[in-house]
């Protein structure tokens, strides 16, 4: 049957409203990636993703205007999978989550109105869409780690002598420190887009494709520590009067420049003819045209599966506010209270309410800082990036971190053990989190319980605990202290908390 022109203008309709719903639904959430990349220079690429989606999309157009739209009602069942997971994320504030869950609803809402054949038709460039949410943070750490530890591997079989401690090391002409800058984030994010753009542009083959967007993920990690390497020994040859200012950025980008050329260069050795893009093999372009009812159907359930989730989300955050008091002050110990021994402060969020003391008993001293928290916000959260121990502004230094277990007044209890070092002396710090009436030191369980409660209706209390003491060579000595005063303490300390929390 031969489509009117006004059922074609109205399944036109209805399919743009269906795509650009996400866009209008969760437009704070939209808004918050857009505000990530005005402010990091590492996800700035984001403003390229979709017109670049969209172009590829546009090569494609006469394929997919020759197929019909067959609405995929199945898909519905990810589609409200992927809204509760965004609930969830708004819960627990997780922005990461929350933005790919956005994202992931607009090739979702695709399938639903418009079917598999044409998702299918566009899948590189709907997948493309998820290069958009600013996500790589978590791999800081590591990539810091690995820098470091490639960079005095190579200074140590130059010959040069290495002092480290922790990600800062120092030779005979000066010391140097590996940052969040020198991590090598930005290089590996955008080798990884361009990886992605170029495997597709260039490649036919699957396996082709993965290997190179695979070259392009481990080129730039071992490019950076041979940047940080370079650098450091151009410093050590010119005696600190090069590369250690703005040259130093300057010669970064300039080398990652090179890199990338090198990469593409080597990735055309194995280029295959380009595929005429509205004639794939593996695409069925026959098919039986679904009526207007039918589209605007899908159109109104991806409307109503998709607004669903934020509608209960404003509800739960404005039934459940607690304003009441938290008594943590009330915690009382046998240990004599002294003033603060240390200059080292937090570098957390604002709690809802905070109890620092320090104690001395004999000549051991212990100090603790709990940071509870309530009617959590982004700016002032349980857990959060950034919620550390030390400012990368302050005079001190964190030389290590590492999961541990203590038994604790006859309990195993996982911590989070740091080392911090200042011009003052060494601290030792046990850290972990008090949520839901238990004690955990893993962040993504505590995300998942504190979204648990809140859906539950039970508020969002949380407490922050961490606990410190001094030491000279050996941290065994701030051990046996910080043992020593929570083994007795931690059972009244619980019950504080307890108490606390809303009924």
């Amino acid at each position: 049957m031969i489509e009117t022109r006004s059922s074609f203008y109205w399944k036109g309709f209805a399919i743009a409203s269906a795509l650009l719903a996400p866009f209008l639904v969760y437009f704070a959430t939209a808004q918050s990636i857009v505000s990530i990349w005005n402010q990091s220079e590492t996800f700035t690429h984001g403003y390229i993703i979709l017109p670049i989606s969209l172009w590829l999309i546009w090569k494609r157009r006469e394929l997919i205007l020759q197929m019909s739209p067959q609405p995929c009602w199945p898909a519905l069942l990810a589609l409200a999978g992927c809204g509760f997971g965004w609930l969830l994320a708004e819960l627990a504030d997780v922005q990461v989550v929350r933005q790919y869950m956005f994202v992931s609803m607009i090739p979702l809402s695709v399938i639903v109105v418009l079917g598999w054949r044409i998702a299918w038709a566009m899948a590189f460039p709907l997948f493309f869409l998820m290069l958009a949410v600013p996500f790589g943070e978590v791999f800081i750490a590591p990539l810091i780690d690995f820098t470091a530890d490639f960079t005095i591997t190579a200074l140590q079989f130059t010959g040069i002598p290495v002092l480290r401690e922790g990600s800062s090391f120092t030779i005979p002409s000066g010391s140097w420190s590996v940052v969040e800058a020198c991590s090598g984030l930005r290089y590996l994010i955008s080798s990884f887009t361009l990886g992605c753009l170029y495997a597709y542009l260039t490649y036919r083959s699957a396996w082709r494709r993965l290997l190179f967007i695979l070259f392009s993920i481990i080129v730039p990690i071992l490019a950076n520590g041979m940047r940080a390497y370079m650098i450091v020994m151009i410093g050590h040859l010119s005696g600190m009067t090069l590369a250690v200012g703005v040259d130093h950025l300057i010669y970064g980008w300039l080398f990652f420049g090179l890199v990338m050329f090198f990469m593409f260069w080597v990735g055309s050795f194995w280029r295959e003819a380009p595929e005429n893009p509205n004639q794939p093999a593996n695409i069925a372009v026959a098919q039986a045209s679904a009526p207007v009812s039918s589209i605007f159907m899908a159109t109104l359930s991806v409307l109503l599966c998709i607004s669903l989730w934020p509608a209960y989300a404003a509800y739960v955050n404005r039934s459940d506010i607690n304003t009441a008091p938290v008594q943590i002050s009330h915690f009382q110990s046998n240990w004599p209270e002294i003033p603060a021994f240390t200059s080292w402060k937090t570098d957390l969020s604002p709690a809802y309410a905070e109890l620092d003391r320090s104690y001395q008993k004999n000549s051991s001293m212990f100090g603790m800082h709990i940071g509870y928290y309530r009617n959590q916000t982004r700016s002032a959260g349980l857990i959060g990036a950034a919620n550390r121990l030390v400012n990368d502004k302050h005079e001190w230094l964190l030389t290590s971190s590492t999961v541990r277990t203590e038994t604790l007044g006859g309990r195993h209890i996982a911590l989070q053990e740091s080392r911090i070092k200042g011009l003052t002396g060494s601290i030792l710090v046990w850290q972990w989190y008090w949520i839901d009436g238990t004690f955990m030191v893993n962040p993504y369980e505590g995300k998942l319980r504190q979204a648990k409660e809140k859906l539950l209706m039970r508020g969002d209390d949380g407490a922050n605990l961490i606990f410190y003491a001094p030491y000279e060579e050996n941290p065994d000595q701030a051990r046996v202290i910080l043992r020593d005063f929570l083994s007795s303490h931690l059972a009244s300390l619980e019950s504080t908390l307890n108490q606390s929390k809303k009924p």
